[in-house]
């Protein structure tokens, strides 16, 4: 067994994170599915963490998802965003394309408003990535 701990970002999508974690205030970032499970997370949160926090994602987004119905009666209402404020700090979900949701920590001073965009900007760029056909190693350009 390795004494270096081993991110929990998998290759494919922790280009999505990593400016994220860069942000002042920022302590962790996730990205979870619908359901829950975790398809990527930041180095610095534990695996068993991660999943207890895309599990908590997809709650809450669901939670605010209902909340929202029930002030509004539109039915499956389109969320911005959601955010938690604790003494803790701030924790951020966005919708991340289909069934997918984007998850951040913040400390309790972090600058919100940079913090938010910078999320959409990520979802952004994920979803122009997913978008595009996947490339297959050995195959020329020029077929």
């Amino acid at each position: 067994m390795s004494s270096t701990p081993s991110p929990t970002t998998t290759d494919e999508i922790s280009w999505v994170l990593t400016p994220l974690l860069e942000l002042p205030g920022v302590l962790h970032a996730v990205i979870a599915t619908g359901d829950g499970l975790v398809e990527g997370a930041s180095a610095g949160l534990g695996r068993a963490s991660a999943e207890r926090v895309a599990a908590m994602t997809a709650t809450v987004h669901a939670a605010a998802r209902a909340f929202t119905t029930a002030f509004t009666d539109t039915e499956q209402p389109r969320l911005a965003q959601t955010v938690v404020e604790s003494e803790q700090g701030f924790a951020i979900v966005v919708p991340a394309g289909e069934n997918t949701s984007l998850a951040v920590f913040t400390t309790p001073d972090a600058q919100l408003g940079n913090v938010a965009y910078q999320m959409q900007v990520q979802v952004a760029a994920l979803g122009r990535a997913l978008a595009s056909p996947a490339r297959r190693q050995g195959v020329s350009a020029r077929s």
